[in-house]
């Protein structure tokens, strides 16, 4: 059999291909196999084999061949990066958005000039990429000039971003000329005090990111194979996610891993909350929670959640419970199995949500009480999106998005329980979110009859 795109999906641990065909005329969703992601047998192409052949098995044929393969991947880990402002609360927070919607994961920022302390600590982690920020445009200057000429004396041969004020751009070239560093100069992520810019800083990374999934084991064989791009998968979920603000609006995405829970949202401050926000957050935000895995971090949740509130959930005793911890396996079979899960994704799921999540604080003075909002305002969102492997197929995905709502403490800016639960059924999100870098009418098309609001 042969169609017009097979979009591999290759996560922490699971490998997942979706089939796609007539795509120039009336785009199909044909359908989709997964596997065991192999990184610690050294070559994720076995996880990638062992999901084509299920995709075989599903469709009922002896093989498949396709025109173009496009991937999505987070089995290589992301970019280790480290990240240098002015300010914490303003420049590094809107440099450290651009890197956690790309697939990077910051291990460490500084905000002011940076101290010798600062420059031993950036060679300890040996970070893949560097970005630099720091005053608005036509603002501060010298701090983000200091840091530059700093860093460039450092000459690590790893690609730099500089995203602070638009002034120092040439004197930011010129002391870059003679390093061994690619240079990346993009628009100021934090232009004016009450304006976040972090798209421009968000594609650099990806392509950054792009480069470097090829050092997990087997991708530089993937990498040949792809006739197109390879994104970092929480990359192309909010791709899909933005794609589908733009027809339905206000939403929030979550996806719950082996390894991290992922949260997108894209949606407005409400009218009421930004009369008493202290600092905007991004209309489109993610995180990740990367103590948040129902597989690879299992017993993360586990600690944070109690063993005996678990015993409890699960109707177990100890030795019960310490037997399905000690068994976990990557893809749930049983339905005891499917029920921890469960529990763990429930747990997850709203603990990732309200860390993305802001919340309002009364604050008591000589003139009496004043409330303030910090963080992201959830209120407006229309949709609770479930992707990912946890909640597209367990049988419970609907109520577990539900107890979001009913979560709320009565000062988190968490959705309204009048919000809409949309599955995405056939587990294709990221693929989409890839797919609309070519295909962007059909990648939508084909993400409303996944959602079921489209025929």
């Amino acid at each position: 059999m042969r169609i017009n795109l097979l979009v591999a999906e290759i996560g922490s641990t699971t490998t997942v291909v979706n089939a796609f065909d007539d795509i120039e005329k009336d785009p199909k969703f044909i359908g989709q196999g997964q596997g065991a992601t192999s990184v610690l047998e050294g070559d994720v192409n076995i996880g990638l084999k062992e999901a084509i052949d299920d995709l075989c098995r599903n469709l009922k044929i002896s093989s498949i061949e396709y025109d173009d393969l496009i991937a999505t991947s987070s089995a290589a880990g992301g970019l280790r990066m480290s990240v240098h402002g002015l300010v914490y609360d303003m420049t590094v927070r809107a440099a450290k958005e651009a890197a956690l919607g790309a697939g990077a994961n910051i291990k460490y920022i500084t905000a002011g000039k940076l101290r010798k302390s600062d420059l031993r600590k950036i060679k300890e982690i040996n970070p893949n990429i560097i970005l630099i920020a720091g005053g608005v445009d036509f603002g501060e200057r010298d701090t983000a000039l200091y840091n530059s000429e700093l860093i460039a004396q450092m000459n690590l041969g790893i690609p730099v971003i500089y995203a602070g004020n638009i002034e120092n751009h040439e004197d930011v070239k010129d002391l870059f000329r003679e390093t061994n560093n690619e240079l990346y100069i993009v628009d100021n992520v934090y232009p004016k005090i009450d304006e976040l810019n972090i798209e421009p800083t968000r594609k650099v990374i990806q392509s950054v990111f792009e480069m470097h999934i090829i050092h997990a084991p087997g991708m530089e064989k993937i990498r040949d194979m792809v006739t197109g791009n390879i994104m970092p998968t929480p990359g192309a979920v909010m791709e899909a996610s933005q794609l589908l603000y733009e027809e339905i609006g206000d939403l929030l995405t979550v996806d719950v891993g082996g390894a991290t829970t992922d949260v997108h949202s894209v949606t407005e401050d409400s009218e009421e909350i930004s009369r008493i926000i202290l600092s905007p957050e991004p209309k489109a935000k993610r995180t990740v929670e990367g103590d948040l895995g129902v597989y690879v971090n299992m017993r993360n949740i586990v600690e944070m959640v109690g063993e005996e509130v678990l015993m409890d959930e699960l109707d177990l005793d100890e030795d019960g419970l310490a037997n399905i911890i000690a068994h976990h396996k990557q893809i749930p079979k049983s339905e005891l199995e499917k029920r921890f899960v469960e529990v763990l994704t429930e747990h997850a799921t709203i603990t990732a949500v309200k860390r993305h999540g802001g919340r309002l604080k009364n604050l008591y003075g000589p003139s009496g009480k004043k409330t303030i909002a910090e963080g992201k305002d959830l209120t407006g969102v229309k949709y609770l999106i479930g992707t990912g492997g946890a909640l597209t197929r367990l049988p419970n995905r609907v109520n577990i998005l539900r107890m979001i709502p009913d979560s709320n403490n009565g000062l988190d800016l968490l959705p309204n329980k009048d919000v809409e639960v949309l599955i995405d059924n056939h587990y294709i999100m990221a693929s989409l979110g890839v797919m609309s870098k070519k295909y962007p009418e059909v990648a939508l098309d084909l993400l409303l009859k996944s959602f079921g609001l489209r025929s």
